[in-house]
């Protein structure tokens, strides 16, 4: 098994992949999704973490991976900071051949939270971040701050 992320993706370490709470496992960063074709020789398994951050590339590049038989597994936002589609995911969806949503739960309600609200001003679609800029929220009082805001 080999696991990749971004080379943009600094926030817990590194080179690791780290939860919220704290689990870890090494990983290795790359620049760009063709350099996870170069590093995948001999696995069986390739983990990409925070996928929304890599290049359009990607989906491709799954597609190559899963055609020579490794599979493939992919975590990332589906959605930025305005709700909109993030990155390759859109594509990643497309081609998948299972998906699971997994869902925060609304600081604000308690329901299930789908977006990742910004609390901080900064208009860049990237943001690397942890709870001091973003809040997980639900349609409705993700919907109700964005119509709020000036």
């Amino acid at each position: 098994m080999e696991i990749f992320k971004p080379l943009i993706d600094t926030r817990y370490h590194e080179t690791e992949v780290v939860s919220h709470d704290a689990n870890s496992i090494t990983s290795t960063p790359v620049s760009s999704s063709q350099n996870i074709l170069l590093l995948s020789n001999d696995v069986e398994v390739v983990g990409i973490d925070e996928a929304q951050f890599f290049d359009d590339g990607l989906p491709e590049v799954c597609e190559q991976l899963a055609n020579k038989g490794i599979r493939v597994i992919i975590a990332g936002l589906d959605m930025d900071f305005l709700g909109r589609p993030f990155g390759p995911i859109p594509a990643l969806l497309a081609k998948a051949e299972y998906i699971t949503k997994v869902h925060a739960i609304c600081v604000r309600c308690g329901a299930l939270a789908n977006h990742s609200y910004r609390l901080v001003e900064n208009e860049s679609k990237v943001l690397l971040g942890e709870k001091e800029s973003y809040e997980p929220r639900c349609r409705a009082c993700f919907s109700n701050s964005m119509q709020q805001e000036p």
